[in-house]
């Protein structure tokens, strides 16, 4: 099915086919069709899979004309996320006149009260910084149509959950209301019963389901190695481009100088950076300059970063849906890709806990020639067999792979 059989408007379809879409993907073929008709729909997808678009193409065709105020609202859990969305907003209504305004916080108001001042038609934000608008009485939301609330769980990690309800009191009760979301706990059940008509829920593949091209590996190491066992696993391993994840920003920083010593060329992503560091970070790593990116799971969803070969998670996730959205990093589009974990004697319950989450088992390996010290953990994979395949070489010892020695790729 073409997009044009969706009943886009011409302009949109044009801005569409100017960004080289050519078949739609199937979270695009379920909720654009919906979403025309003026149902509320739930949508639950894999990243990579394209929902920006699913909204976003029919909001802009139902909007037809500019009208010079906020018609469409689109809520974000981070800035990075916002300003990505409004990228595509523009990219897809690049022959249209529609006026489109970004408010997040890390930066001043300046260019966000010009953007308002001048009628704009969209608005894209992120919980906080839209409420100072609105306290401020810079932004009105009473003739809102259209609402988006994008990584709704991301939202209720962040604590934004009572924000968005603050927001969503301001917009009209009649107004079409789409939400996507990895997982629904109940808190989201609840703002969903308050905030939407009869949605009509949308689920691609199974939202506890790892890309079938990622491939994954576990290591095992003492506390005190694990920094080193990082540096030797990113000289054997051959790659292109990783993200390496840490559990807090200040070990992200500390991660990120360790590698740096190591003639590593080195981002660094997390919310203590400014907004200007962080738009470096991303627009380097994806260009090329940098080889790897450190960064908390502000980097694990939604971000549009393609090519990445290698997912490192450097701190095991202590939530299982955030093992999925992390490594959802690689092997996006059907590429292939490895996501390898670092695991320490505290990190095992955890790690049990994402293998029921996926509903599979990880291998655990060894690097060759690594001066292992003992660990528990040592003992309790004697008993774990199987073979994890990767990107380098090796043979099989004691049930698990042991990875030898392959040339690193540089840029």
């Amino acid at each position: 099915m073409a997009f044009s059989k969706f009943g886009l408007s011409p302009s949109i379809l044009k801005g569409v086919k100017a960004m080289g879409y050519v078949d739609p993907t199937p979270i695009q073929l379920r909720a654009i069709p919906l979403l025309m008709e003026g149902r509320d729909v739930i949508g639950s997808a894999q990243t990579g899979t394209g929902k920006t678009a699913a909204f976003a193409l029919p909001i802009l065709t139902r909007l037809d004309q500019p009208k010079g105020f906020p018609r469409a609202l689109i809520l974000e859990p981070t800035r990075e996320l916002a300003a990505q969305v409004e990228t595509a907003f523009r990219d897809f209504a690049r022959f249209t006149q529609f006026q489109i305004a970004v408010l997040y916080g890390g930066v001043g108001y300046g260019r966000q009260l010009d953007a308002l001042k001048t009628g704009s038609d969209i608005v894209v934000g992120t919980p906080g910084r839209l409420l100072d608008h609105l306290q401020r009485g810079t932004c009105k939301l009473d003739r809102i149509e259209f609402v988006v609330l994008d990584e709704a769980d991301r939202m209720l990690d962040m604590g934004f959950l009572p924000d968005v309800r603050r927001i969503l009191e301001r917009c009209p009760r009649h107004r079409q209301t789409s939400l996507f979301s990895a997982t629904i706990p109940p808190e989201i059940e609840t703002l969903i019963q308050w905030a939407m008509r009869k949605p009509e829920t949308i689920e691609i593949g199974a939202r506890r389901a790892p890309a079938e091209t990622v491939r994954h590996a576990v290591y095992p190491v003492a506390e005190d190695q694990k920094n080193d066992l990082l540096l030797t696993l990113l000289d054997q391993v051959q790659y292109d481009s990783v993200i390496v994840f840490c559990r807090t920003k200040h070990r992200a920083d500390r991660v990120a100088q360790l590698l740096k010593r190591a003639n590593h060329a080195v981002a660094v992503l997390h919310s203590n950076r400014t907004q200007r560091e962080r738009e470096q970070a991303l627009r380097g790593f994806r260009d090329g300059r940098f080889e790897v990116l450190v960064a908390t799971d502000i980097a694990a969803r939604g971000l549009d970063i393609a090519d990445v070969s290698h997912v490192v998670n450097y701190d095991v996730p202590q939530h299982p849906e955030d093992y999925v959205h992390r490594i959802g990093r690689t092997g996006r589009a059907q590429a292939t890709g490895d996501a390898f974990t670092i695991m320490v004697t505290e990190d095992a319950r955890h790690m049990e806990a994402i293998e029921r989450f996926i509903g599979r088992s990880i291998e655990r390996c060894k690097l060759p020639g690594f001066d292992y010290h003992y660990t528990i953990l040592m003992d309790a994979e004697k008993q774990r067999r199987g073979i994890v395949p990767g990107r380098v070489t090796g043979v099989r010892l004691s049930g698990g792979y042991f990875f030898g020695p392959a040339k690193r790729r540089r840029r």
